[in-house]
């Protein structure tokens, strides 16, 4: 969908002329209130559940989550993906050109917020004439985004399904962001976020800050028992290629995200994690924050998630129910890490459905 109008962003800057890429799940009821809106994380998009007809093997990524008969049920609810502004998958990003320029943007597109694609998305919505979401859902940085929402518009939103998330990045996850956003800047095929019109991509870069994210999105536990402390060939080599199974699955990892995301989008996606701190504005008291809130919530959390661990999640319950908001919290035990959001655990995935009942069971008929 594409939009005229500026949007307005929280940096001063301003966007026109720019569009949306949306995908959608099941149909939207005859009273319109049965929308459920997914936000996406890091490196997923639009594309939430399925497959697509040009490319059979994309599946959705979080399929095991939305569909008919998921916990996300869409044959009771009309599910919306947005990719997110500023992203590498559709909608106006750093690769879009510039009506201004007919160029890339590159390094020119505007720094953007959570709060910038709250607004964004609610726009959205509005030429969807959709007025009020059943519920906003997201994991990881998409949780942020819903936990936003029931701040920004909290007369759209009735519940908040918020995973793996927490109210602020810690000073040790900024530092990780800005270790894997230096080694993109560093690589010399970079160029200043310049490189698309040298016909290159900083791909050196990408699979370091690949590789550093992809650790923090894993448990020792879980790395320990996939890996462990294998060796891919017979003995030690006393060299410094891959001798360990560990380091070839970061390797491939890091290899395979430098084919299909953008350098200049990884930036923008991190910075957007380091500046999202509803408190801020209210001298760090996030029961001040989320007093606005109107909603219902649902809030899960992994113990093995060190990187957004539990203890950040509680905060934001007690913030919660000091405001008297109604709240259901959960603390799974697994063994994924930060990537439990995105798996298959039974107890998880009856939890949301359940959850999700309910919604259901409250909706016009």
């Amino acid at each position: 969908m594409r939009f005229e109008e500026p949007l307005e962003l929280a940096s001063g800057a301003r966007i026109a002329d720019y569009e949306l890429r949306y995908e959608t799940y099941g149909s939207l009821n005859a009273s319109r209130d049965n929308a459920v809106l997914i936000c996406h994380a890091l490196n997923a998009s639009h594309h939430v559940a399925g497959r697509t007809a040009d490319d059979p093997n994309g599946i959705g990524w979080w399929d095991n989550m939305v569909g008919p008969g998921r916990p996300v049920d869409t044959r009771r609810f009309f599910v919306i993906g947005v990719n997110n502004l500023g992203s590498c998958f559709g909608s106006t990003g750093p690769m879009s050109i510039n009506p201004a320029t007919g160029r890339p943007y590159g390094a020119s597109f505007p720094v953007v917020t959570v709060e910038d694609w709250v607004n964004a998305q609610a726009r959205l919505a509005d030429c969807l004439g959709i007025g009020r979401f059943a519920a906003v859902m997201g994991g990881s940085l998409g949780a942020m985004q819903a936990l936003s929402w029931t701040i920004q518009y909290p007369e759209r939103i009735g519940h908040c399904v918020a995973i793996a998330t927490t109210p602020r990045l810690s000073a040790q996850n900024i530092a990780f962001n800005d270790v894997a956003r230096t080694a993109i800047r560093s690589d010399p095929d970079f160029h200043g976020g310049d490189y698309y019109a040298k016909g290159v991509v900083p791909r050196r870069g990408l699979r370091v800050a690949r590789m550093i994210g992809h650790i923090t999105y894993l448990s020792d536990d879980d790395m320990a028992e996939k890996f462990g402390r294998l060796l891919r060939t017979p003995d030690y080599e006393f060299g410094y290629e891959v001798e360990f199974e560990v380091e070839s699955y970061l390797r491939h990892q890091g290899d395979k995200f430098s084919e299909y995301f953008d350098a200049n989008t990884y930036l923008l996606i991190t910075r957007a994690l380091d500046y999202f701190d509803p408190a801020r504005a209210y001298g760090g008291d996030l029961v001040q924050a989320l007093a606005p809130a109107q909603a219902h919530f649902l809030l899960v959390s992994f113990t093995t998630d060190w990187r957004f661990s539990p203890a950040r999640a509680r905060e934001i319950v007690e913030a919660l129910v000091v405001n008297g908001r109604q709240v259901v919290y959960a603390e799974i035990d697994a063994p994924h890490g930060h990537d439990a959001f995105l798996q298959d655990d039974e107890r998880y995935h009856r939890l949301v459905a359940a959850y999700f009942d309910n919604i259901a069971a409250g909706l016009a008929r």
